[in-house]
């Protein structure tokens, strides 16, 4: 599978939320014949919708005539907001609200990183829309496991007091600010505490050498998901972002089994109690 040659972007289009707030999107019309779902990119903590796995992604669906939309959460990119008012909550409405009024039909969400978390939140709230999910160094309950358990006593108390820390970042030149609501509002959706109702596809990419996100998480995601068709792809020497050719190589296979393979939404029920 080669990599698909990079071509003029879509134009950026504008989400009104009821709430005057605006989400900024990209959207790639596919071949409404040929009934394979559209693909959703979700990106990651303060990523935005014009990283390398997202634009490569919408080069490859270019070339296979699919559907495709990439978005900025709240807070991010080129969407209304402050990224400190973000919280899970707030960036998983975002996501439904591109489903609902920006795709159409049946669609694979492909979600890196903290979109990981989101693409399942978003899933279990649409799984009658919901063909397949992706996930890239997915995070679920990163602001739990990940960010609080990091956080240095002070830190703690400095969060409680004043509402807010701030701690550097190895993606960004600039530091990021990790608020109370941020953490609070994540507990309410933690998802690897007990079965997660999904008996969709499921892909699961991630690095061993991931530094931010254990490849072990993927492990602890695919234990707790109720489909039996999951399978993962540890990658050896990879890292968190993921997004070298052969890296890109993989996801795109991934997106293309889950695309012309998949079966019909009504497989995608909610699942017998276990």
């Amino acid at each position: 599978m080669m990599l698909p040659n990079p071509s003029a972007p879509t134009a950026l289009e504008i989400l009104a939320r009821p709430d005057g707030a605006t989400i900024a999107y990209h959207r790639l019309s596919g071949k409404s014949e040929d009934g394979r779902p559209g693909i959703i990119f979700l990106s990651g903590f303060a990523s935005d919708m014009t990283g390398t796995k997202a634009t490569a992604l919408e080069d490859f669906c270019r070339a296979r005539g699919q559907a495709f939309v990439r978005f900025d959460y709240s807070g991010h990119g080129q969407s209304s907001g402050a990224f400190r008012d973000g919280t899970i909550g707030r960036w998983t409405a975002d996501a439904l609200a591109v489903i609902d009024a920006v795709a159409t039909g049946p669609q694979i969400l492909v979600g890196s990183s903290m979109g990981g978390w989101i693409m399942l939140l978003a899933a279990l709230a649409r799984r009658e829309r919901i063909a397949g999910l992706v996930g890239i160094a997915a995070a679920p309950d990163f602001t739990e496991d990940l960010m609080w358990e990091a956080l240095a006593p002070g830190d703690r108390e400095t969060l409680a007091r004043e509402g807010a820390v701030v701690q550097p970042s190895d993606y960004a030149d600039y530091p990021h600010t990790i608020t109370r609501a941020l953490i609070e509002d994540g507990r309410t959706r933690l998802l690897l505490r007990g079965p997660i109702d999904l008996t969709c596809p499921v892909r699961l990419l991630h690095g061993m050498r991931d530094a931010d996100v254990p490849w072990q998480t993927s492990l602890r995601l695919s234990d707790q998901l109720a489909s039996d068709d999951v399978r993962i792809l540890l990658i050896k020497d990879g890292d968190h972002r993921l997004s070298r050719p052969q890296d890109l190589q993989r996801l795109f296979a991934a997106v293309t089994e889950l695309s012309d393979g998949h079966a019909p939404l009504s497989s995608n029920a909610v699942s017998p109690a276990r």
